[in-house]
C-alpha cells in the first residue's frame, strides 16, 4: 500500500477513526479559508469537514465517488508567483458544489486526480 499523505495527524486520526471495514486513506488535506476544515481521501469515498453550520457545529460529510458528477481544479496564481498560490478544488454533487481551497495548488491537482481516477473506472 501507498505511503499516506496528510497535513495534521488529528485530521488523519479523525478520518480513521470512522473508516469502513476494509477502507483505505489515500490522503488527508488540510483547507484553509472559512467553512471547510480539512478533506480526505479514501478508496470509496471523499470526506469533507464542514465548520460553516451555525452555533460552531461541524459536519463530516462523506460522498461516495459514484455520487460525484464532475470535479474542477480552481487555481489563483498570485502575481509574486506560485510559492504565494493556493488551489481550490469543486466537487459537484448533484445541484451542490462544495469548494474547498488547500495551501498550495499541487493538493488541489492531486485531490482532483484522485476524484477522476475513481470517478472514471
Amino acid at each position: 500500500m501507498a505511503q499516506v499523505v496528510y497535513d495534521r495527524k488529528e485530521q488523519y486520526q479523525q478520518i480513521e477513526s470512522g473508516l469502513m471495514p476494509g477502507e483505505q486513506i489515500i490522503a488527508v488535506y488540510d483547507a484553509i479559508g472559512t467553512g471547510t476544515g480539512f478533506l480526505g481521501l479514501t478508496d470509496r469515498r471523499v470526506i469533507v469537514q464542514d465548520k460553516s453550520f451555525v452555533g460552531k457545529k461541524i459536519a463530516i460529510t462523506s460522498i461516495p465517488y459514484n455520487k460525484v458528477s464532475a470535479v474542477s481544479v480552481v487555481s489563483n496564481k498570485s502575481i509574486a508567483g506560485s510559492f504565494f498560490s493556493s488551489g481550490a478544488i469543486a466537487i459537484h454533487v448533484g445541484t451542490h458544489t462544495y469548494e474547498v481551497e488547500f495551501r498550495g495548488d499541487n493538493k488541489a491537482h492531486h485531490v482532483h486526480n484522485v476524484i477522476l481516477h475513481f470517478i472514471t473506472a
